[in-house]
């Protein structure tokens, strides 16, 4: 009870947005890891975060916290990442480097552009 004497209502926990994949028997949570190596899964507080973060094209559903963790705990995530910050890619690779394994179901990336050449130290101007 607040000193008004009313008892306040029990504050709903908003729905989250989380990525999915659309795969031939339906879709399916979109699992991460985190830098430790530990599975977890992804949700954000809002579409526009989800975008900025995986892309316009990311597929999403809305779900509360419950039923999220419900969804991971057979898949042995217990742990639930809110709005990260998700870490790029080097933007340049060597050619010769082998690409990176894709987990299954993920898109390949995107063709990756090779950097300028450096430009090159000049001579001082002769007097």
């Amino acid at each position: 009870m607040d000193s008004s004497g009313h008892t306040p209502a029990p504050q709903r926990r908003p729905r989250l947005y989380v990525p999915v994949l659309d795969g031939t028997r339906g879709m399916r949570l979109r699992m991460f890891r985190t830098p430790l190596g530990t599975r977890t899964a992804v949700a954000f507080t809002s579409e526009a975060a989800l975008r900025r973060a995986l892309g316009p094209e990311q597929e999403w559903v809305r779900l509360g916290e419950p039923a999220l963790r419900a969804l991971t705990a057979p898949l042995g995530a217990d742990r639930i990442t809110v709005d990260p910050l998700l870490t790029a890619r080097r933007p340049y690779a060597p050619a010769a480097e082998a690409p990176e394994p894709q987990a299954e179901g993920e898109p390949p990336p995107p063709r990756r552009r090779t950097p300028p050449a450096a430009p090159t130290a000049r001579e001082p101007a002769a007097r």
